[in-house]
Formats: C-alpha cells, structure tokens, sequence
C-alpha cells in the first residue's frame, strides 16, 4: 500500500564517479546503426535517435510493445530460465527452497495436467461461494477470498503510516475492478466503448469455459457491469489518486463503523487475518460507501455469481489451456494489441520469479551479479548525490529556508543496490504436486499473512519492494529511499568500455530520476524521515506548483493518437522526474570530465552523445492499442514523449545540437519548465 513510483529502465551503470576520462580503448557506447539521421534533431529527436532500432526491432505477434527495456527483461529471463531449469532438472529435499523453485515451475509447464484439470483447481471454491445464502455472511467470505488474492469491492492491506512512517498501519481503498481502471466503465469515446463490449462477451466466454449454461453466463456478466459500473462511479480518477494528502483519511474502527453501518468489519478483517485493528486508514472514503450499499443490498444470488466471476477471472492465467486462451485475448488481444501469447516457459519462468522472487534472486546475483559491482555502482549514485545537491543550493526560486530542508532530505537517502542484505524466508510456504493453481493460491495466502503480520509493527526499512532480478528502480517516500536492483545494472545499458557521456546519458539519469522524485509534486510532501508533513514554506509551494504547471500545460497539448490526448496532471511525477534527472545526470557528467574533456567522435560531441544514450533508453514500438492503454493506465509519458517532451526542457540539449527558434521543437525560454 506505500505510495512508490517504478521507473521502467532498462539501463545499467556499475561506475566510479568520475573514473572515465578519456582512457584509450573506450568506445561510444552508442551503434550509429540505432540512428535515423535522415531526420532532424531539432524536428523529432526521437526518431533522429532512436529510428534505425526501431526500424530494425519490428513488433512481432507476441508484443504490445518492444523496446530497450524489453530486450534487457528478456535477456534476464533466459538467465533465470537457465537457473530454473537447472533445479528442475534435479531432485531436492522436501521442503527446501530448491524443490520449492523446482515444482512450481514444473507445475506451470506441465500443460497435460493443466488441461486435464481444466477447472477443477477452482471447483471447491466455486462451490464455497454457492455456498453463500444470506448477505450477512458475505463479509467473512469477502475477507477469506481477498487473502486469497480474490480482490472484490475494496483492497485492504498494511503498509508504512504516512504520517508517522516508522509505524505501519492499516489501509483500505477502492479496488477490484476487473478492468482495472474506472474509464473503461465510464467513457463514452468509440475505443473504450469497443473495449468495454468486449469485456462483456468475454465475460460470457470466460463463464461458458467455467461450466455455466448460457443463461447463468449472460444473468453473470449483467451483475458484474452493475456492481463495477456502480463502484467505478465512486472511484477517484488516476489524478485525484496522486494527492497524498486527500488520500490519507485516518480514522478509528468506531467511526469507520459508523460511516459503513451495515458493514461488519469483524468478520471480514478476521477473515483476511487482522485482529485488534484500532484504527484504518480509509484512502477513498466515497467508494467505501458505495462498496458498503452494495454489499447490503445485492441480493445473495447476485452476490454468488459476481464473486464468482472474480475467483475465475482471477485464477484464469493459472488453469487450463482454453481458459488461459481466453482471457489473453481480452486483457492482452483486445486491450493491448498483443497477438500473440508468450511461449509456457516464458510465463512459467516469470510466475516462478514472482512467487519465489529473493529465491531467485539470490541464485541470480551469485552468478550475475559481483559483489564489486555494487561497490562501484555506490560510487555513481555519490556523484549524482552531489550534483542534486549543487542544484537545490543554486535555485533562485527557492527560499534558504526550503532549502535547508531539501538538503536534509537529500542527504537522508535511503540508498539500496544490487540485493537485499538479508533473503526472505519461504520456510512456511508451502509449494506441493496437486495443482498448479493450488499452489499459486498457497503462495498469495503466505504473501498476504506476512504483509498482514506487520500491521501495528515498526517498518522495517531494510525490507526491498523490488526483487533484485527485476529490470527497474524505484523511489519510496515513507522510507525515503532509492532503489535500483541488479537487474537494471548490465548491459546492454551500461557498457564498462563505454566512455562517461554513454553511462552519465543512460544510468546517470536514471539514477537522477529516482532521486527527483523525492522532489516531484508527490514527494515533496514528505520530510527526510518519510513523513507526509509540509515542510515548505508557503511562497516556495506556490513557486513549485506555478513552475510544474509549465510541465503539466505542456504535456496536455500533446496529441499521443488522433484525438487523444497526453495528461499532463496524470503523468506529472514522472515528467519532473525524467527533467530532474536529464539535468542532474548532466551537471554530473560535465563535473566528472571537466579535467579530461572527452574527444568528439564520429562526429559527435561528448554532449551529444549524452542525449542520444538517454533517448536509446526509450527506444520503443508499440500498438495503436497499447497506446491508449498506457496513457488511461500509466503514470508515465510514453516512450516518444519521454524524449520529445522532455528535452525542449532542457537548455543544454539546445546548445549540443545547435537548436534555434527554426527548428519544430525549439520553445522559447521563458516557456520551458525550470524547477530542479
């Protein structure tokens, strides 16, 4: 439940601060191949960059999108592929986390028993919810499936206080929409239109394939676009849930049973395995409202049909071939673009990662990932420190007041590479031969006991929210730290050989990137020791939004498909994200070389150079699909837009590439967003 942002990189950098000087044997680091130097720099720099890989890596069938990202995800697939296999391939002790590693992949590859299981996994279940004949007893089975992982009506869970962060507590907020995003229910426009009579048919589908009659299936999907229709009507929008404040509504058990009077809390937090609950954090109080009357006045039958449908919609990657089919031609096919579904071993491998993640994990850094890479990556992480901090002191905007403050901050950093200090324990999971489903299930309900456990506890800062194979980094701002796990530290991102302007371009900024969001219009609202607290003074706040409001202006004029547009208020966080760390990253790279400049080369500038590994980062296809998927969905600018939006902002993109007032995307000055 912490608010974190994920940053999707597929870059790496292991070096010192400062180490490239201009050695004899570095390379550029950049294929000149990746290029399209039939376009301007100045009219699109994204396909001027990134236009001759784009025209080399065609999406093929299996991809919604394919980009640098995804080539270094899937590498690090294939070197947990060989790490799997290799166990699977063995014999174990029973109960070790080996055997642990070994079956659930095998379970997940074995497609003879998955199809003759076909739904019986889920049939006690099915039955269980039958089972369901007064609404009272509604709550104790909705707290029983969410443990399980079948989330319906509203999400609870335990996570870090916002406002007293060393302590976790309690939350609940809007959740369980099938679709995922409240859009989908509401727009009007032709696509989602197209999409969400989709889903209709698809839910019928889905039904058939589980045993219903048609009748029951079609009587089913009714119920469920009532119930989802009606909760979506009640949700926040994608920009009202970035304002922590206005999503941050303590209260105790006594007045949240007054607000929900018909709702027993008793049952369902016992069910989901919290007692003694005090107080909860209730994060959208009006869609608790809405979960709240639907409960009370559904009838049972309608009940037992729409959760139903959340137990097959939500095991249905898990079970047999037909159903699997199905439901990647609605959530992938229709929704994405994709084609294609992946090869078994591809999604077997990434469910085993997931469930088991610090167990591959630690098989993962032993062979991938040595232990002096994370003392150099340190290194660069220091560099890019200081120049943040040479930044906040040099702001003409800023009171010395505000600043002080924000250098506390910034030197409070959380910092974490590579791999957790110390592994998690799977002792008490149990993974067994019955069904492969049984065994997924097995696993939520040990995920959701543990996240649970910690409600009242002290937050335990060293814990990581990423596995250290996942190609990504990440900011939290409770614990105010900056994460960035050992898959995103390799090639082809960061090239040892490579000189400072590839690495400074590429991980530099990425690094720059994740600090900036302790900064950004989200977390600048939380002090050095994660606490949820205005610590600016009011003419600096006001200064701030004025100044991300330029960002927010800019990108909502941007036309990402005919008649759809960009949101700029939406994707805020990572804009000035993406900004801060193209001019931190910068201002250390120009600080790191200063003594040896680095040489142009094939006719490019060190500067040049700098930009072009940033936009080689980004370099991506994608479907018209996915297109409007990511910009309902993502809190991120796409691809094309990380680039061409963000470095008109950026003064020293101009001066490297001699962009004047003729060029398409020259903006004056004054226009441009100057905030770190």
């Amino acid at each position: 439940m912490n608010l974190k942002h994920y940053l999707p990189v597929a870059a790496a950098c292991l070096i010192m601060a400062g180490c490239n000087t201009g050695k004899t044997g570095q390379t550029i680091g950049i294929d000149l191949a990746n290029l399209d130097t039939t376009a301007l720099p100045g009219t699109d720099f994204y396909q001027y960059a990134c236009g001759g890989w784009m025209k080399k890596h065609p999406l093929t069938a299996e991809y919604s999108q394919y980009g640098s990202f995804t080539i270094l995800a899937e590498e690090n697939r294939k070197q947990m592929q060989g790490l799997i296999e290799g166990l699977a391939a063995q014999q174990h002790e029973a109960g070790s986390v080996a055997q642990k590693v070994a079956d659930l992949y095998k379970m997940a590859m074995d497609s003879v028993k998955l199809n003759q299981d076909g739904i019986a996994p889920i049939k006690a279940e099915l039955e269980e919810i039958a089972a369901l004949k007064d609404k009272k007893d509604v709550y104790a089975l909705l707290g029983s499936l969410e443990r399980r992982g079948i989330t319906s009506y509203l999400g609870t869970g335990v996570g870090a206080d916002q406002k007293n962060s060393a302590m976790n507590a309690v939350y609940t907020g809007q959740a369980g929409l099938s679709m995922g995003e409240r859009d989908y229910y509401l727009a009007t426009d032709e696509a989602t239109t197209k999409i969400r009579e989709a889903f209709k048919v698809h839910v019928v589908k889905m039904l058939q394939l589980a045993g219903y009659d048609e009748a029951t299936a079609q009587k089913t999907r009714d119920i469920v676009m009532d119930v989802e229709t009606r909760l979506a009507e009640a949700f926040r929008s994608m920009v009202e849930l970035r304002d922590p404040q206005a999503n941050y509504n303590k209260m105790t058990m006594d007045d949240v049973r007054k607000q929900t009077p018909t709702f027993n809390w008793d049952a369902y937090l016992t069910n989901l395995g919290l007692k003694d609950v005090q107080e909860i954090i209730v994060q959208q109080p009006e869609a608790l409202t809405a979960a709240a009357k639907l409960l009370d006045t559904l009838p049972a039958d309608q009940q037992v049909l729409y959760l139903q449908w959340k137990l097959i919609d939500h095991a249905a990657s898990f079970l047999s071939d037909d159903i699997v089919e199905q439901n990647f031609d609605f959530y992938s096919r229709t929704m994405s673009g994709a084609q294609e579904m992946q090869p078994r071993w591809k999604r077997a491998v990434s469910v085993t990662s997931g469930v088991l993640g610090e167990a591959v994990g630690q098989m993962y850094v032993e062979k991938y990932f040595p232990a002096a890479a994370k003392e150099r990556m340190v290194g660069l992480v220091k560099n890019l420190q200081d120049a943040l901090g040479e930044r906040i002191k040099a702001l003409e905007w800023m009171s010395d007041e505000t600043k002080a403050k924000a250098l506390e901050k910034l030197a409070a950093f959380h910092v974490k590479i590579g791999y957790p200090d110390k592994w998690k324990d799977y002792s008490k999971l149990e993974i067994k031969n019955d069904s492969y489903y049984a065994n997924i299930e097995r696993a939520t309900v040990w995920a959701s006991d543990e996240n649970m456990a910690k409600a009242g506890k002290p937050v335990d800062k060293e814990e990581w929210h990423m596995t250290p194979q996942t190609v990504n980094a990440y900011y939290n701002p409770t614990t105010n730290e900056i994460c960035f796990p050992a898959g995103i530290l390799q090639p082809p991102f960061f090239d040892m050989n490579a000189d400072d302007a590839f690495n400074y371009g590429a991980i530099g900024v990425v690094i720059g990137h994740e600090m900036t969001h302790g900064f950004d219009d989200q977390g600048r609202q939380y002090d050095k020791e994660g606490n949820l607290t205005d610590w600016w003074t009011a003419e600096d706040a006001e200064r701030f939004n004025e100044r991300a409001q330029v960002m927010v202006n800019f990108f909502d004029s941007i036309q990402v498909a005919p008649g759809v547009h960009a949101n700029g208020k939406q994707t805020l966080g990572e804009n000035i994200a993406d900004y801060g760390g193209l001019q931190v990253s910068y201002q250390a790279f120009k600080k790191a070389t200063a003594q040896n400049p680095l040489p142009v080369v094939d006719g490019l500038t060190p500067e040049q150079r700098f930009f072009l590994a940033y936009a080689g980062v980004w370099a991506n296809n994608v479907r018209p699909e996915f297109v409007l998927y990511l910009t309902k969905m993502d809190v991120h600018s796409l691809g094309e837009w990380r680039v061409n939006g963000a470095l008109p902002q950026i003064d020293a993109w101009y001066e490297a590439f001699n962009i004047t007032e003729s060029d398409p995307m020259f903006l004056p000055k004054a226009e441009r967003v100057s905030i770190w």
